[in-house]
Order: C-alpha cells, then structure tokens, then sequence
C-alpha cells in the first residue's frame, strides 16, 4: 500500500517544500508516525492560530520558514527561521501568526522525566 501523504522512505526532499500555505489555515502532514513518536510538518497561514494545546510528551519545534509567536504557560517568544524550542511535557502552548510561517514537530512519546 502507497500511502501519498506520507514522506517517501529513502527519498531525498526539501523539507520546506513538503507542504505549502493554503490561504486562512493550518495545514499539517504527517512525516514519520510511529507508537513511540510522530515527526509533524505544519504550515500556518497569517492571522492562524493554533491555540491551547498540552501534551503529555516533551515536544521539539523547529521553525523552517517565517516566524512565529509562541505562548508556554503564559511566556511568549518570537522564534524565526532555523531556531527551536523545547515545550515541555504537560505545558499549555499556543502558536500564532503574526506572518505565514512552517514548523516541524517532533514528539518522542516515553516516559516524563523531569
């Protein structure tokens, strides 16, 4: 079975290109989807949100086109083009953005450890 939303194994790509901005949205694909973890890539249209979100795993953002504002548990950052961030387990996050912006998110699920 070809599954065509997921990233073919063994194939190069542009991971920017791998999904693209649809005017007033989110749009997500799944990259690698596994129990013990999933890869993410997101788009997130200007004035999009993705708000109030927790996650019982560590999560790892990396931002690979725009910028985008970042709440956790109520501290915001502002993270461009090639920087990353850890949210950690079991915090509430938010995602807005001010401009059009990519992200891919990487879960490991494990146990929490602190």
């Amino acid at each position: 079975m070809n599954d065509k939303s997921l990233i073919e194994k063994g194939a190069v790509h542009i991971i920017v290109e791998i999904i693209e901005y649809i005017p007033n949205a989110v749009v997500s694909r799944v990259i690698i989807k596994k129990t013990t973890g999933n890869i993410t890539a997101t788009s997130v249209d200007t004035g999009e949100e993705i708000i109030d979100r927790t996650s019982a795993f560590d999560i790892y953002v990396q931002i690979i086109n725009g910028a985008a504002e970042l709440v956790i548990n109520g501290k915001s950052f502002y993270i461009k083009l090639g920087e990353g961030i850890v949210i950690p387990a079991h915090s509430t996050h938010s995602f807005f953005a001010k401009e059009q912006f990519k992200m891919i998110c990487t879960v490991i699920k494990s146990g929490y450890e602190e």
